[in-house]
């Protein structure tokens, strides 16, 4: 790859990745050593360790899915996208990512209503359908973590690599690495107390290219010399298969085919990545919808705030003598690899902008890689260790089980990175074709929770149908098309389209077929399996879920025996009175309101954000003006304060009482250090005077 954004030494890059990983990973072992000491929930504990005992409040779930959503390929592949297709780029990439969040609150409420006591998605497969379907979702489960994961790790590391110079092999292992020491440490909870400290520094630095593109900056300063800028380069590099190839129209073919791409990686790399799972099962049941709802809506903001700014400020700027490789645009290699949003930077800001968009992208990769992380260490403890080695462990040894598990990740993730590299496979090639891969039970593995008709052998060859059709016809479209099968050519968008829609679709198609031709479902007569299952289902605690009996019992009074029973539990008690509670099943009221809810925001998320507007400019072939192109850009402003609002300060509102708790109790430590230590100064002086 070529030099020319190189502007940092290679000290720079292992200075950010080592040091300002380093020291995040000892403030989040802080964090967690205070947790342990002024909290009800400890780590030592695996129900902590691995669900945060079920009790996240909606505020720090939304911030933890915008966290483990915004990838280096959320802020790199959006901007790529802006810079290849001009506005639809932004537009289509924040619909086509938030249309999954929105639709899984619809997941989350099925587990909290029928799988309350899971740990993991193939825990609930392995109750309904048995061992054989368990072993299908499980592989894909850990297929799609260890592409999601090389997207975020690989991603990181070739643009390190191509701002500083830094050794693309060494920040494969570093940044998994850094990482690795405080999920060991904190568990689940410390990720989300994570993803809020990333979320806060990203959208900050968002705010700053913000700003400058659309108000300070001498070199564009204004969403009207934005437009002109766009237009000089509509006319210098026009855009294939645009209106009038302009960057300005939403009637983009190419963009088109990208954004069918990105919707199937999408549900897979959310529908079938136990990190969104963790984080249903994480939530309290009351809240989890409207955790996905929020998430969803602050989502959205960051890939149309930040590409609007720095995919579109990337082709204003290519002309500008200060572009780091002027006169010439970026290599096909460098947009490849998603140089455009930091050849922005670097253009507005300098060795400045680099650091800045570098420490951006470590805070992306570092927070998304820990729930990656705590994911695949859940799925090897509760879906290999105990349920095919030692079905009866204790607590204590699932929690070392989650260690050594995480460890273990963090290493085969970087060494299959360095394999990705080796073989010349970029960013954009990973996420264009993850879909072809494990697309095929993206949407199976939902319907087992929100289709009662789903079989058994559905479950179980839907996936496997899905990704032989999905292969098959990748590799014969790149054949038939392109003349050859290569990188190139399989990472084609229209090539590798065929491929996502092959695998997608039939694994659809195949789930509802095969689920009326074969229509029975697994059953077990193992007693073990059926205590698990009844625990992982709330079957063992599920009450009836007639309204009418519910109320009834509510009215009945209340004698003195029931009111001594009721006593409060100990505070040594209190995690496990609240891991009882959270696992049971949801009152089928709020689940009918819940679902209700989360269909109504689904459905008009989809007519408006993915049909009318988008379909509207498409078919209309309308090329913007300049008072509707500045309106566009200040909304995607407007929308990425939003974002502000819902992930920074909501969870800190909401956290108010146990941040008051953790600050008085480390109060309290502080003047008892200080009572000793005036005690012993005292207790000298009188030894002396003695």
């Amino acid at each position: 790859m070529a030099n020319e954004l190189r502007v940092l030494p290679p000290g720079a890059g292992y200075g950010i990745v080592i040091g300002i990983g380093g020291v995040f990973a000892l403030f989040m072992l802080c964090l967690t050593w205070m947790q342990n000491r002024y909290t009800n929930f400890s780590t030592h504990r695996a129900e902590e360790f691995n669900t945060a005992s079920r009790s996240i409040k909606p505020g720090l779930i939304s911030a933890g899915i915008v966290s483990s959503w915004t990838w280096s390929a959320t802020l790199l592949t959006s901007s790529t996208f802006a810079y290849n297709y001009g506005v639809c780029g932004p537009m289509w990439y924040g619909a086509m990512g938030t249309l999954q969040i929105l639709l899984f609150s619809l997941i989350a409420i099925k587990i909290k209503a029928n799988a309350p006591g899971a740990h993991t998605m193939p825990e609930i497969v392995l109750a309904r359908h048995g061992k054989l379907a368990h072993l299908t979702y499980l592989y894909n489960a850990l297929a799609t973590n260890m592409l999601v994961g090389a997207c975020l790790v690989l991603g990181g590391a070739q643009v390190v690599e191509a701002l500083t110079g830094m050794n693309v092999y060494a920040a494969n292992f570093l940044i998994p690495a850094v990482v690795a020491a405080y999920v060991i440490a904190g568990g689940l909870r410390s990720t989300f107390i994570a993803d809020y400290t990333h979320t806060v520094i990203l959208l900050v630095a968002i705010l700053v290219f913000g700003f400058l593109i659309s108000a300070t900056s001498d070199l564009v300063g204004s969403p009207g010399k934005l437009y002109e800028l766009l237009q000089e380069a509509s006319e210098n590099m026009p855009i294939n298969r645009n209106t009038e190839g302009s960057y300005l129209a939403l009637h983009s073919v190419g963009g088109l085919i990208f954004a069918i791409d990105l919707l199937i990686a999408g549900f897979t790399t959310v529908w079938l990545d136990q990190a969104y799972w963790q984080r249903a099962i994480a939530s309290r049941p009351e809240t989890s919808v409207k955790a996905y709802m929020l998430g969803g809506i602050a989502w959205y903001g960051i890939p149309f705030g930040f590409a609007t700014a720095m995919g579109l400020g990337c082709a204003a700027l290519t002309n500008n003598p200060a572009f780091p490789t002027y006169p010439n645009p970026l290599s096909a290699q460098q947009v490849e690899a998603g140089l455009s949003a930091p050849a922005t930077a670097i253009t507005l800001l300098g060795k400045g902008g680099a650091i800045l968009v570098l420490i951006l992208l470590f805070m992306a990769v570092t927070s998304s890689t820990s729930a990656e992380l705590i994911a695949v260490s859940s799925l090897l403890t509760f879906d290999v260790y105990k349920t095919y080695f030692r079905p009866d462990t204790d607590s204590a040894t699932l929690v070392r089980v989650s260690h050594w598990a995480i460890a273990a990740y963090a290493l085969v993730l970087a060494a299959f990175c360095c394999i990705l590299n080796a073989v010349g496979l970029s960013l954009t090639w990973l996420l264009t074709v993850l879909g072809v891969i494990v697309g095929g039970a993206a949407v199976p593995v939902g319907l087992i929770l929100l289709w009662s008709r789903m079989s058994t052998v559905a479950a179980v060859a839907a996936p496997w149908i899905g990704f032989c059709c999905g292969v098959l016809v990748w590799f014969v479209t790149s054949w038939k098309r392109s003349g050859t099968i290569s990188v190139a050519t399989t990472g084609d968008e229209t090539n590798a389209v065929a491929g996502n829609l092959a695998s997608f679709g039939v694994g659809i198609v195949s789930a509802v077929v095969l689920s009326f031709v074969f229509p029975r479902k697994h059953t077990s007569t193992d007693p073990r399996h059926i205590d698990r299952s009844n625990k992982i289902l709330g079957i063992a605690v599920q009450s009836t879920g007639d309204p009418e009996v519910l109320e009834s019992k509510e009215k009945q009074p209340v004698s003195d025996s029931s009111v001594n029973e009721m006593t409060p539990p100990s505070k040594s008690e209190i995690p496990e009175y609240l891991e009882s509670k959270q696992i049971e099943p949801m009152d089928p009221v709020l689940v009918r309101k819940a679902e209700k809810i989360a269909w109504t925001a689904s459905a008009g998320f989809i007519l408006i954000a993915v049909i009318l507007v988008p379909f509207t400019l498409f078919g209309t072939r309308y090329v913007y003006n300049r008072e509707f192109f500045t309106g566009w850009v200040v909304v995607s402003f407007i929308w990425i304060w939003v974002s502000v609002i819902i992930c920074v300060v909501y969870p800190v509102v909401e956290s108010a009482g146990a941040l008051r708790e953790i600050s008085r109790g480390l109060w309290m430590d502080i003047c008892s250090l200080v009572g000793i230590k005036k005690s012993r100064l005292q207790t000298d002086k009188n030894e002396q005077s003695v």
